[in-house]
């Protein structure tokens, strides 16, 4: 059962982090502690219109440290991509690596960091507890409240051969620090700000429902859902609110440690496999399919969805059909999305009916599913990819 025993073995795993105003201009002072001079900068080459590598980069001079940009990194980092970023390391003598983005720049650090320490390909590791040697001390700088990684021990990377998402999981992907300022992600566009709003609900929703849970990543969880909740209507609706930033970051950071300790599901699972084959946005692929999964899920683990429904305000009478709960939850999770414009289904994203058994394959596979509260087989999987097409 979700959440488990109090006395279960269970470990928690986090990163230093620093949550505030200001948090960015501490990258060079991190980045001198950890005994680097030359360090490697990877970032998006679209947040430069904002100033935030410009930035991170004043800040790293003025403690004596060079940096080198390596900014070719896609939406969804590929291994080709981590290949290339870690010659780059080791050409230029770089001795840590400071990330500065969303998930992609994050990802994409982690997996050059251990390329370059275990001198294999990044897709060597996929699967759990695969690697072997921690990479070069990382210090990550979100400018998106949703992915998480710079808590997580997650690194999502495309195989370009195979068009799938390989998930990395293991405790030496752990960033050095995270440095989290709320001010960053002011320049975030409504629609981003809602896909990877929704990708941290999905993160939190996932967490407290997965078989691996337990009370320390419960409290992350479900707070993380009430943070989402309560601040991503008005960041969606008011970009430059602070008050409702901060609410998303503290949102997102907790998601991000309840759900590199108790894992995810088959939202994400799925996810992986719809974001390798067809190249979407992965915080848009968990926003079209979280509620068809719930659906799915929730008779294995009522009462923690029931949890979730009223952190999101919905009311639920402890008196009513186990059915009439279940529609309530629902409801709350679909009425979020239609606030934010999310209405698209898969067929909108290019999605036919002939690549569900090939979405389905690929999901069977993915570590995340290991962990959803309810076994899902291939079958299972494609009824839930067509509700959603």
């Amino acid at each position: 059962m979700a959440g488990g025993n109090l006395l279960q073995l269970r470990k928690f795993v986090a990163p230093e982090f620093v949550f505030g105003l200001g948090a960015a201009d501490l990258a060079g002072r991190y980045a001198h502690n950890l005994g680097a001079h030359r360090v490697l900068l990877v970032t998006d080459p679209g947040l430069e219109a904002h100033g935030y590598p410009q930035r991170v980069r004043r800040d790293l001079a003025a403690q004596g440290l060079s940096s080198i940009d390596f900014h070719a990194v896609s939406t969804n980092p590929r291994d080709t991509e981590v290949m290339a970023g870690a010659e780059i390391y080791r050409q230029e003598g770089c001795e840590a690596i400071v990330a500065v983005g969303g998930g992609s720049p994050m990802d994409c650090a982690k997996a050059v960091g251990i390329v370059c320490t275990n001198r294999r390909h990044v897709l060597d590791f996929e699967g759990v507890d695969k690697v072997d040697k921690p990479g070069p001390p990382l210090i990550c700088i979100p400018t998106t409240a949703g992915s998480s990684a710079d808590v997580s021990q997650f690194a999502i990377i495309t195989d370009t051969a195979r068009k799938v998402k390989i998930a990395i999981v293991s405790k030496t992907m752990v960033p050095d620090a995270s440095l989290v300022d709320p001010a960053l992600t002011a320049s975030m566009s409504p629609e981003l700000t809602a896909c990877t709003g929704l990708d941290a609900l999905t993160h939190a929703i996932e967490a407290y429902v997965s078989n691996a849970s337990s009370p320390i990543s419960d409290l992350h969880a479900l707070e993380a859902v009430r943070q989402i909740g309560r601040n991503l209507p008005r960041a969606f609706d008011n970009p430059g609110d602070l008050e409702a930033r901060g609410g998303m970051m503290l949102g997102s950071l907790l998601a991000g440690l309840a759900f590199s300790n108790a894992i995810l599901g088959a939202v994400h699972a799925m996810a992986h496999s719809l974001g390798g084959l067809k190249d979407l946005p992965h915080g848009q692929c968990n926003a079209i399919l979280l509620d068809h999964v719930m659906d799915f899920n929730y008779a294995a683990a009522p009462e923690r969805f029931d949890d979730v429904g009223r952190a999101l305000g919905a009311d639920l009478p402890g008196t009513a059909p186990a059915g009439e709960r279940k529609a309530l939850v629902l409801a709350a999770v679909r009425r979020l999305k239609e606030r934010l414009g999310i209405d698209l289904r898969l067929r909108d994203l290019g999605v036919s009916a002939a690549d569900l058994p090939r979405l389905a394959g690929f999901a069977l596979a993915d570590p995340c599913l290991a962990t959803n509260p309810r076994p899902a087989g291939p079958s299972e999987l494609e009824a839930i990819y067509a509700q959603a097409l």
